[in-house]
């Protein structure tokens, strides 16, 4: 009897976590038991990457410890050669964050800090000398998401900023069994080292159907420009059968909900800047896009996914469109790595079964009669 084929492994159940918890039709999400709504906007990074791996929230000393393991990591000498050389040639932000972190020499205890400490280094780093700016080492006084703004512009970010990047990275720590995160775990199956499976994982994001998103998105929204050109310009999109950007996700029937806590907080930090203007418009492009696409794709349940408010939160902070898939890294590595140490105590290697569908009874030809 011939098993059941589900392409792209769609429905099938390939391991029990205890990280995130996802609720497609009543647009829900939990994170290690917490709703996304309470943790996003309350928790600081650090806590939420203590909680995913240790499954708890940390206590003061706890949190200055671990805080203090993440901003003692500095770019070694002969990664930074690397990656000024990784620029030079023109290799793309992410493609250097991959080899940079495959260079790491790295203590099997210290692995999993040094590997999200290191990835805001990086990226940064690599930002810098892209635009023939001087490297920017952390600053041990500041806290995870600040040191990563800090070391991008080479200002100490506003309360605001800081508060935004946090819910920003607490909302996409982890989300299911996505193509990075099983990548992780499949190569952590076999019993390789943390590095290989991060840099497994870094492979899959690359691709344009899983971490690319919110460019385009911010595209989308700096064409449309006014308010005026929302409607024809999504109407056109649509009509040409064409995707529109920041919106649909095969978990979510509904709104995501880290659509609305992202947007809360681009919201909020554009009214610290005093300038509302960009995020006015998407607003607007998220009530008229989710309009037409009823019009036009009636009952297919369309809606805002978490990457049209990324596109807007990660533009106001000042960080590049070139930067999105990275900054989706540096807090994604703490999900990945939970990933990875849930996968350890299971200790069973991923061995899915596939159906031959070539030719059978063929016959060997020499070269000279081919």
């Amino acid at each position: 009897m011939t098993n059941e084929i589900k392409e792209g492994l769609e429905g099938v159940v390939a391991a029990r976590t205890r990280l995130s918890g996802i609720d497609g039709e009543k647009g829900k999400l939990w994170l290690a038991g917490f709703s996304l709504e309470e943790l996003a906007p309350n928790a600081h990074f650090e806590e939420m990457a203590y909680l995913l791996w240790h499954g708890q929230l940390p206590d003061c000393e706890q949190l200055e410890a671990f805080r203090a393991r993440l901003s003692s990591w500095f770019l070694p000498g002969h990664t930074q050669s690397l990656i000024e050389a990784a620029v030079r040639t023109g290799q793309k932000p992410i493609d250097v964050l991959r080899l940079a972190l495959d260079s790491l020499c790295l203590e099997d205890a210290e692995a999993d800090v040094a590997l999200v400490g290191a990835t805001p280094v990086i990226v940064a780093a690599t930002w810098r000398l892209m635009n023939q700016k001087p490297v920017i080492q952390p600053d041990s006084g500041l806290r995870f998401a600040e040191n990563f703004l800090y070391m991008l512009s080479g200002r100490r970010p506003t309360a605001a900023m800081a508060c935004a990047l946090d819910t920003y990275f607490n909302a996409m720590v982890d989300h299911g069994m996505n193509a990075s995160t099983f990548t992780a775990r499949v190569v952590t199956s076999t019993r390789s080292d943390r590095k290989s499976a991060i840099v497994g994982a870094l492979g899959a994001l690359k691709g344009p159907l899983h971490g690319g998103a919110p460019e385009p998105a911010l595209a989308m929204l700096q064409q449309i420009g006014i308010p005026d050109r929302a409607e024809p310009f999504i109407r056109n999109v649509l009509e040409r059968g064409e995707r529109l950007m920041g919106f649909g996700h095969r978990e979510y029937k509904v709104r995501d909900p880290r659509a609305a806590v992202l947007a809360q907080a681009a919201e909020k930090l554009c009214e610290d800047k005093g300038d509302t203007g960009l995020f006015d418009l998407a607003r607007l492009v998220e009530s008229e896009a989710v309009r037409l696409l009823e019009e036009y794709k009636p009952g297919r349940r369309l809606f805002t996914n978490a990457e049209f408010y990324t596109a807007v939160l990660l533009h106001e902070l000042g960080v590049s469109s070139e930067l999105f898939s990275c900054t989706f890294a540096v807090t994604r590595m703490a999900g990945w790595i939970a990933h990875c140490r849930e996968q350890e105590a299971v200790d069973r290697i991923f061995r899915p079964q596939s159906e031959y569908v070539g030719c059978e009874g063929r016959e060997w030809v020499d070269l000279g009669n081919r």
